[in-house]
């Protein structure tokens, strides 16, 4: 285990039964940042809610949780949970499974029937929101938190976005997702569907919005330029999973081809062996190091019998014949061709290269300049070069995932609020992150990670039932208690436990410590004994009176 540095002080003899005068270093309780709230692109505060877990207060967890993210039951399903891979934990045994908690308060929230908390007092201000997905939904739900009054306009025939057209419903349930949204709209939110936006401006000054975020998601698939002459069924998957996501059965056939690497080729190619194919093979131009999909992503796929072809690209296809080039990778990773050719059979090929924005629509607007993939610049306060409409989610050059979509939404609410009321918004400085080697951890595990329960391959390929269970209250618990608190004081009582002078007085559960500057002879032994690293030793020239 690391070893804090020594900071014992020279300290005079002591005096009158007291030595504070003659200390260099007292310390002082100061949170630091948990390295998974640093690292969740929502801006969750992970180890509040997860501290509220530990002792079982439930609902409260759940309002801390969503104070930052409307959707936890969503997130605790489809969230790539970043948070796990910064988690302090990992380098002990292994990261805590905050998803899996989130899913469990998400779903206690509908089994309950929670509401959010009741909103501000209305501001008097209207806004506009372009887009019913992840980034759309979270920026209503923010700015209706804050008093203002949201109109969603949606084009599509349900709210949801890629959450309900691109997500398969074996990894996000549609009744799970229905729920978060309409607590959303019980919020206030008014959710318009069928209802295209084609005129940003015109429909602004028809609603009298006084402010609009756009946030109309990737739904245009790119294509690739591939000869085909009486070629197989070609298809784009964010189609095709559309089409499944509605109830549809597309027509796949026997043997599926999919063309591509990243997490939508996986769902693509788990989506066919669900619809029947015997055959799912994924063709990627790169190999598994270089692939845009998560490795978990790929390492169910090939669970469920999806088998992955490496280094090969996709030249021409003719009827049912694919042929298909191997390719090497250069000194920079990227791939090279090889000149080398196979032929494959398949009776369908579905493209999964990647999606687009069509955000033709702003190309009217004075200030917005759509780039060729849809996206368009923001400042940032996330603002577009026209005065009072803002931009976010897969609209803005960025990591495309639901997580980053969300925190988008968090964000251009609260720039769009301060917008409204003629401030400026300023997020709050970041304290110093609480890394591994700043904890003062016991060297032993002594709680295992909890595991989430999966459905045999049997059972997933018979529909799309969720492959993912869920925590029982005992397993959420139990896995909540795995968190170490990084840096942030979880009153252990360690400090008061070692003070050789008794100079630190406990003030109640929830108050923390007080120190007793006439007995500290900043010996830094709590400093050395506080686990999470909650207690900095401070230079006693830089502090003016009493801690």
């Amino acid at each position: 285990m690391p070893h804090a540095p020594d900071l014992t002080p020279v300290v005079a003899p002591a005096r009158d039964g007291g030595t504070g005068p003659f200390r260099v270093r007292r310390p002082v309780w100061e949170n630091l940042l948990p390295p998974c709230n640093g690292a969740c692109p929502a801006g969750e505060d992970i180890q509040a809610w997860l501290a509220l877990a530990q002792a079982g207060d439930y609902r409260r967890a759940w309002e801390v949780l969503v104070a930052d993210n409307p959707l936890p039951a969503t997130h605790g399903r489809v969230c790539y949970h970043p948070c796990e891979s910064a988690c302090n934990r990992g380098e002990m045994d292994a990261p805590v499974t905050i998803h899996a908690v989130e899913r469990f308060l998400g779903d206690m929230a509908k089994a309950e029937a929670w509401d959010y908390p009741a909103p501000a007092a209305s501001c008097g201000k209207k806004v506009l929101v372009v887009g019913a997905g992840p980034s759309g939904l979270s920026c209503a739900y923010h700015l209706a938190r804050l008093g203002h009054a949201v109109e969603i306009h949606e084009a599509g025939p349900i709210a949801g976005g890629m959450l309900q057209f691109g997500i398969p419903a074996y990894r996000l349930p549609r009744a799970e997702l229905a729920a978060e949204i309409a607590r959303i709209e019980r919020l206030g939110v008014r959710i318009v569907l069928n209802h295209a936006v084609s005129d940003v401006l015109a429909e602004q000054a028809a609603g009298g919005f006084d402010a609009v975020f756009v946030a109309i998601g990737a739904h245009v698939a790119q294509h690739a330029a591939i000869p085909a002459r009486d070629a197989a069924r070609v298809l784009d998957a964010v189609n095709m999973l559309r089409d499944a996501g509605t109830g549809g059965r597309p027509q796949l056939g026997r043997r599926v081809v999919v063309y591509g690497g990243g997490n939508t080729a996986m769902d693509a190619a788990r989506t066919a062996r669900r619809l029947g194919a015997e055959e799912a093979l994924i063709v990627y131009r790169r190999d598994r190091d270089h692939m845009p999909a998560h490795a978990f992503e790929a390492d169910e796929a090939i669970e469920e019998g999806v088998k992955i072809r490496w280094l090969t690209t996709i030249k021409e296809i003719v009827g049912p014949s694919l042929t298909v080039e191997r390719m090497r990778l250069d000194a920079n990773g990227r791939p090279e061709p090889t000149g080398e050719y196979d032929t494959l059979e398949a009776d369908s090929v579905v493209l999964a290269l990647g999606q687009q924005t069509d955000s033709g629509f702003l190309r009217n607007v004075p200030g917005i300049a759509p780039q060729p993939d849809g996206t368009v610049t923001v400042d940032r306060h996330m603002m577009t070069g026209h005065p009072g409409i803002f931009a976010g989610g897969d609209m803005v050059p960025s990591e495309r995932t639901v997580t980053v979509a969300v925190g988008h939404g968090k964000r251009a609410a609260r720039h769009i609020d301060a917008w409204l009321r003629g401030t400026e918004y300023a997020a709050p400085p970041q304290p110093a992150r609480a890394d591994f080697a700043k904890l003062h951890l016991p060297v032993f595990s002594d709680v295992d990670p909890g595991a989430q329960r999966r459905l045999s391959e049997d059972e997933r390929l018979s529909g799309f039932g969720e492959v993912l269970a869920g925590f029982s209250r005992q397993e959420a618990q139990r896995e909540a208690k795995r968190c170490l608190s990084c840096g942030v004081c979880y009153e252990c009582d360690n400090c008061f436990a070692a003070c050789p002078e008794q100079a630190i007085a406990k003030l109640g559960a929830g108050l923390g410590y007080r120190l007793d500057t006439t007995l500290c002879t900043g010996c830094a032994t709590c400093f050395e004994q506080c686990p999470c690293h909650a207690i900095q030793m401070a230079l006693e020239a830089d502090l003016v009176g009493p801690p």
